[in-house]
């Protein structure tokens, strides 16, 4: 019998459902044809795909009149962040963990600033292996 986080990661193995979640994460409650409209396909298929996100958990949903609108849970994919990260080898983690701050919110933003930078390089770092094979 699959484990409940084989199931999740089958749920998430598709792309158009991770555009989904984007989309209700960047917007808020959307129904399906607002879902469909933004993504260019059809109400079916997009129903279909949010039933197996709500069946996983991941959405929910609560009927007002004609219009069922539909949102993230946001405790969900919390956790479901959590077991994602359990399988991450990257060390970003780690390095999460480096930008704690308190005090000012320009000492945030200096943080964030300096760790954007960082990452950029990593970045760069990691195109040129690319580049290399």
């Amino acid at each position: 019998m699959p484990s409940i986080q084989a199931d999740l990661f089958k749920v998430l193995g598709v792309e158009t459902r991770l555009k989904i979640i984007d989309l209700l994460r960047e917007r808020g409650s959307l129904g399906v044809k607002d879902i469909s409209d933004s993504l260019g396909i059809t109400p079916a298929a997009v129903s279909q795909h949010l039933k197996l996100l709500k069946h996983a958990g991941l959405v929910r949903n609560e009927r007002k009149g004609y219009w069922i609108p539909y949102e993230l849970d946001a405790r969900a994919l919390e956790e479901c962040g959590q077991v994602l990260s359990r399988f991450c080898t990257c060390g970003c983690k780690e390095r999460a963990g480096q930008r704690q701050y308190s005090g000012a919110a320009d000492d945030k933003l200096a943080v964030l600033r300096r760790w954007e930078l960082e990452l950029e390089k990593e970045l760069n770092e990691i195109r040129k292996r690319i580049q290399e094979l």
